[in-house]
């Protein structure tokens, strides 16, 4: 496989935040889209990015696949792809990269993972990985060492154990837009009463294919996206704003403290006051 040159640079800002002992992470900022052709490159390194807003195509020898807000793309050392934005402008993560033996060092202490290499190159957005997300978030606003070296652990240790798991069916390329367009729908308008009618609308698909094409790509349904969304806004609120929960909540488009609350204590283990009071 040839590989291009490395799409226009000038829309893709790679800010170097801190590194350790085999691994390093950088803050990715990408202004492609649709009239931006991709390009076959090669990975250095393995490499494990936090798609913290906006989506694209992720290409690889294992297939297409949609990478959302949320989501973490996995890629093997020297592996080969590509990444288009044919359904969007832009995106941003945060790029883990890893000696071979520091993914060897965390993968010896995981119970059933017996290699060090990534199965699959991608983990979609699921509510296992929100306080991941909440933790990304708020290490790059912080960008402090110890952070980032604790985030790169929790990272890999997370990558490594769900990538081993067993992977979701394929999703349709010809599906694969209208869900981008979807997810795109819900992060920029996650506060408001979103509906499965309205959305399923707005992408031109039937309430129920929708659910089911979506719960496809995403590994979860459009409702259980919405919230970690939300979840993921309130928890920021909280964190930089050092606003009262109350506000967190309605911010976030909760309208009811108790289920605001008690979801938020259920994916972060423990309740937003006492998140808040940590920072």
């Amino acid at each position: 496989m040839n590989i291009a040159p490395a799409i226009d640079q000038d829309k893709v800002t790679q800010s170097f935040l801190a590194e350790g002992a085999g691994w390093s992470v950088s803050d990715v900022i990408c202004r492609c889209g649709p009239a931006d052709k991709p390009y076959e490159e090669q990975h250095g390194p393995a490499v494990i990015a936090a798609v913290l807003s906006g989506n694209f195509v992720y290409r690889s020898d294992r297939g297409d696949a949609l990478m959302a807000t949320g989501s973490l793309m996995l890629g093997n050392a020297d592996a080969c792809y590509s990444c288009g934005h044919e359904h969007g402008v832009g995106d941003r993560c945060l790029a883990f990269h890893f000696a071979p033996e520091f993914l060897e060092e965390v993968a010896s202490t995981l119970p059933g993972v017996r290699r060090s290499d990534f199965p699959r190159h991608r983990l979609p957005p699921m509510a296992a990985l929100t306080p991941l997300f909440a933790a990304a978030d708020a290490a790059l606003a912080e960008e402090e060492m110890s952070a980032l070296e604790e985030l790169a652990l929790r990272m890999a240790g997370t990558a490594l154990r769900l990538s081993h798991a067993d992977a979701p069916p394929p999703v349709r390329a010809r599906d694969i837009g209208r869900i981008a367009a979807a997810a795109r729908l819900i992060e920029e308008q996650y506060a408001e009463p979103l509906t499965i009618a309205g959305i399923a609308g707005a992408v031109g698909l039937s309430r129920y294919h929708f659910l089911r094409r979506f719960s496809a790509a995403m590994g979860m349904t459009p409702y259980q996206y919405l919230l970690n969304r939300r979840l993921r806004a309130a928890a920021q609120a909280l964190r930089e704003d050092r606003v009262p929960v109350l506000e967190a909540s309605l911010s976030a488009g909760f309208g009811d403290l108790s289920e605001f609350t008690r979801r938020f204590r259920r994916t972060f283990g423990q309740t937003p006051s006492t998140y808040r009071g940590k920072y």
